[in-house]
């Protein structure tokens, strides 16, 4: 005769019922973003009661604030190739795997001060990319890199553009490549 299962800890519990519900908040606010969506409702997504989504979060504000929280990714590389090559890598795993956190916090920039904030200091993280980027425009090539990655993730993921949605990866990045080579290159006039 098998031993039964052991119960969860109090403490794995908590941990998995705040998993879950900031799971169910980042998919709520990447469909609806922040104004259409409600405690309410990620308390039934996450099938809990309203009352413990607020328990664990305190706000709205709070639970958005935790549930697109992301890690950027580091770019170091110290040549505009390596950075071309790793800021492509990444846009490449955004195209796989649906980046929920981002994609919560692009969808609510527009309507939610908060979530702008979020997506500028993301912006933060790629100037310094810049570094990498010789040339008097270096900050301007990086955001324009930037803005071109944003688009093409939000394009795939939150608009569905159907050629984008259903194309391979490794196909974008590499109709990509040349631009944000371009992008990165020292060639440019000074």
């Amino acid at each position: 005769m098998s031993e039964p299962t052991p119960r969860p800890s109090r403490t794995q519990q908590r941990i998995e019922t705040q998993e879950r519900i900031l799971s169910a908040a980042g998919r709520l606010f990447a469909a609806l973003g922040y104004d259409r969506t409600t405690i309410r409702a990620v308390a039934a997504a996450a099938q809990v009661d309203a009352g413990l989504v607020m328990h664990y979060f305190g706000s709205k504000e709070q639970l958005f604030a935790q549930a697109t929280k992301t890690e950027t990714p580091l770019v170091t590389g110290e040549t505009p190739e390596e950075v071309a090559e790793q800021l492509l890598g990444i846009l490449r795993q955004s195209l796989i795997e649906e980046p929920i956190a981002s994609l919560a916090a692009l969808r609510s920039m527009l309507t939610h001060p908060d979530a702008a904030a979020e997506v500028g200091n993301a912006h933060a993280e790629r100037v310094k990319v810049s570094k990498a980027i010789p040339g008097v425009d270096g900050n301007l090539r990086a955001a324009v890199v930037s803005a071109i990655l944003i688009g093409v993730v939000l394009g795939r993921h939150l608009v569905k553009l159907d050629e984008l949605a259903d194309a391979d990866p490794d196909e974008i990045v590499e109709l990509l490549r040349p631009a944000v080579l371009s992008l990165t290159k020292a060639d440019r006039p000074e």
